[in-house]
């Protein structure tokens, strides 16, 4: 069971947060911050595995907090989890240490599977006394970069495939019934070619709110 402190100031987002950590199996929260200083405190006290962090904090930058806890010598797990999309931001994240970054707001899925992934660099990580090459690329999120699009798992089709491929680099962006009525397919067959492709980092996905219900998930080549 990975313990998880959840930084958030906003406290009704700060509870969504920890349902979700708490409805992904084997993760459970710990603790909640909401301001920078009691997240220092709180991870010096509980020792959590993860931090999910936000950036915006009252009293003091979620980077700032990142980076004292890493001068501290303190190697606990934290994903950025942030409304800032400055790449700076980004870049100071990445630099200084940050697991993963997500961008609010979000779906369920998407947390789930940055936990997902911290779960099983932590593992790999846990059983290993030597690494390979392909287990470093994996680690450092390398796999994405020569993905084969031509490597499916089963039940999908390389012809299917590439035509959902070439649907998307040629629209640029699109959703999976947009892209499942070019293709002349259902909807559920073609998401499962786009999430697969969207998993090997050949394509990236952006949330588009509207009226009412779940936001629309739109496809689009990922840009180098």
């Amino acid at each position: 069971m990975y313990e998880v402190l959840v930084v958030d100031d906003d406290f009704m987002v700060a509870e969504i947060h920890r349902r979700f950590v708490d409805k992904t199996p084997g993760f459970t929260t710990v603790a909640v911050a909401r301001t920078a200083a009691d997240a220092l405190d709180a991870v010096r006290s509980r020792r959590p595995d993860l931090v999910l962090l936000d950036v915006y904090l009252p009293d003091m930058s979620g980077l700032d907090v990142l980076q004292s806890l890493r001068a501290e010598g303190n190697p606990v797990g934290v994903i950025m989890i942030t409304a800032a999309r400055e790449i700076d931001t980004v870049s100071r994240a990445l630099h200084g240490g940050a697991s993963d970054y997500l961008v609010k707001p979000f779906e369920y899925a998407h947390l789930q599977e940055k936990l997902e992934n911290f779960r099983r660099r932590a593992r790999a990580l846990e059983s290993q006394s030597g690494a390979d090459q392909s287990l470093i690329d994996s680690l450092f999120g390398s796999a994405g970069k020569n993905a084969d699009p031509g490597r499916l798992p089963k039940g999908l089709s390389v012809e299917t495939g590439k035509l959902v491929l070439d649907i998307v680099q040629e629209r640029g962006e699109l959703s999976s019934m947009e892209c499942a009525e070019l293709a002349g397919l259902s909807r559920v067959s073609v998401r499962r070619y786009l999430e697969h492709y969207l998993a090997e980092g050949l394509l990236e996905v952006r949330l588009e709110y509207g009226g009412a219900g779940r936001p629309v998930r739109r496809y689009r080549p990922v840009r180098h």
